[in-house]
């Protein structure tokens, strides 16, 4: 297809696509000429990503750009591959170390993760952003007072598991290795939303059971 039925088909204007190719967020189309290039649904499918990265989730163009890089990465086997991408994505804060809630975090989040079983977190451990941004958050629980220990946490840890059940289920549903990379990566960015406005809504729902509508 040309640059104006793929802005049509995506809903992305050609003003737009054309940044995305400037700043290497889309592959180069096929040339045709001198002034033209063919696009594929491969294109299509990469617009859906770029747009869920910047436009939905907020992320600069520096950072989707690096996260895109690992989403293209052959090298790399899925887990490392569906792992660095989601790294790349912008994280919590990182917890202050000189704060003594700190400490007790990072112990009761390993608790947690003894509990549940879930060895390869544990192994990787503070290596990764996404520990670190747990700990952080739990610290500032504790800090603020609220007893939030591993005990405390584990049902919600056991939800999360099954959310990520889903995604991964949904992204095998998909041929190709690269559709299902970028699937898992742009699950976070849009489905996280969802999940935050659906736990809002829940809370909605027990309150109104529990002590009524007025």
């Amino acid at each position: 297809m040309r640059l104006a039925a793929l802005s049509e088909r995506s809903g992305v204007s050609t003003a737009t696509i054309k940044y995305y190719l400037r700043e290497g967020l889309l592959a180069p189309g096929r040339r045709v000429s001198a002034t033209t290039a063919e696009y594929d649904e491969e294109h299509l499918r990469r617009l859906r990503l770029v747009r869920a990265l910047i436009q939905v989730g907020g992320i600069p163009v520096a950072t989707a750009r690096e996260v895109l890089a690992h989403v293209d990465d052959e090298s790399l086997g899925r887990t490392m591959r569906i792992g660095a991408a989601l790294w790349a994505l912008p994280q919590g804060p990182e917890p202050d170390e000189e704060e003594p809630a700190v400490l007790t975090a990072r112990r009761e989040v390993d608790r947690l993760l003894e509990m549940l079983g879930w060895s390869a977190a544990r192994e990787v451990g503070d290596l990764s952003p996404v520990h670190r941004s747990l700990v952080s958050a739990v610290s500032t629980l504790i800090r603020l007072g609220y007893p939030w220990d591993a005990e405390l946490m584990a049902p919600y840890a056991e939800l999360m598991h099954q959310a990520a059940v889903h995604d991964f289920d949904f992204m095998e549903t998909y041929p190709s290795e690269a559709e299902k990379v970028e699937t898992a990566v742009a699950a976070v960015v849009l489905v996280q939303p969802v999940l935050k406005a659906m736990h809002r809504l829940a809370q909605e729902e027990e309150s109104a059971r529990r002590y009524g509508l007025e």
